[in-house]
């Protein structure tokens, strides 16, 4: 069996509000630090109705106030919607309030939509996604020890430091779906996650260029990497099956390009008939998913770690709620998934 992490959206069904769902989110970190996860991420998702990750330093502050073991971090922070600055000064300061135990998942892509793209860079400096290869080893340089030295024409230089005496630095790493961040993650030396829960295409070939082109940097370490799920465990196959639908439905939405909306409940999404167009988009994305018992899944992942050449994966609990309930399908995948022992501990 691989180790396995956490991805969160920190979702949002209906009837609840951003509180409560940040709230079950923090429980749920709690949760996966006692049943021995590797680490836990917070996504950077923008202006969706089910989606309450919008800021993931924040969530990882107040996650690591809350464990005392597992990596907390970003999967990932976009940097075309940030000052490589402002980005570097946040981690540090995670970095500060948990030593040893945050990881800064960075990305490319904006995470929005482009209104929200234009709202961004009308309410502060951010970054040009073109220069993107360059504020990665902008931020690298600025959360060292040593900081970063700005050069002037004139020749003088200035020493800039995200945090004036760091003892360490957050673990960069750099997230992607697509060929570009592959090959920049193994020209820099850096460790690289391929976004499966929501890709599904092109993982082999990513992987590939990855471990082929890998360059090692100063740290001399050798190609690292995980891959991303979409997982729901539950007592019967037929449960996590239900618990599927919800998140399923809400992919078929956004994959049609319809509006959308928080969360539905179990109940709520199999009272709607399903449209031609949504059963088949929904048929096509769960063949990807890792959903069934306990047994069952961690069955799957350890196949699925094995074809890939992996030794973690980084699950995102998308158990659905029947009505009444907050986040106990999302709690039930994780306690299903761990190592037994755990478990009993």
């Amino acid at each position: 069996m691989p180790s396995l992490s956490v991805l969160d959206l920190v979702p949002v069904r209906g009837g609840q509000t951003s509180a409560q769902a940040v709230s079950s989110a923090l429980d749920l970190v709690e949760r996966a630090d006692r049943l021995g996860y590797r680490r836990y991420w917070f996504a950077e998702h923008h202006n969706m109705p089910s989606v309450a990750s919008t800021t993931p330093p924040v969530l990882i502050a107040a996650a690591a106030a809350r464990t005392s073991r597992i990596r907390v971090g970003s999967g990932g922070v976009m940097l075309p919607n940030h000052s490589p600055l402002i980005v570097a000064e946040q981690f540090a300061a995670l970095e500060a309030l948990a030593p040893g135990r945050i990881d800064l998942g960075i990305g490319r892509a904006p995470g929005s939509d482009p209104v929200i793209t234009q709202l961004l860079n009308r309410s502060g400096t951010t970054s040009d996604v073109s220069r993107f290869p360059d504020h990665v080893t902008d931020i690298m340089a600025l959360t060292s020890p040593e900081g970063a030295t700005v050069r002037f024409t004139s020749g003088t230089e200035y020493q800039v430091k995200a945090t004036p005496a760091a003892s360490g630095m957050p673990q960069v790493w750099l997230l992607g779906s697509s060929d570009y961040s592959a090959q920049l993650a193994a020209s820099f030396g850096l460790p690289y996650v391929f976004a499966n829960h929501f890709a599904g295409e092109g993982l082999e070939h990513a992987l590939r260029l990855y471990r082929d082109q890998f360059v090692p940097n100063e740290s001399g370490e050798g190609p690292r990497t995980f891959v991303t799920a979409n997982v729901v465990a539950a007592p019967t196959s037929e449960e996590a099956e239900e618990r599927a639908i919800p998140q399923l439905r809400m992919m078929a939405r956004l994959r049609s390009n319809r509006p959308l909306t928080p969360l539905e409940t179990i109940e709520t999404a199999q009272a709607d008939p399903f449209d031609a167009m949504t059963e088949s988009i929904m048929a096509s994305t769960r063949q990807k998913w890792f959903v069934g018992t306990g047994d069952d899944v961690r069955a799957q992942l350890s196949a699925f770690a094995a074809q890939h050449g992996v030794d973690e994966i980084m699950v995102s609990p998308v158990a659905g709620a029947y009505e009444g309930e907050t986040s106990e399908g999302r709690a039930q995948t994780l306690e299903l998934l761990a190592a037994p022992a755990a478990i009993a501990a």
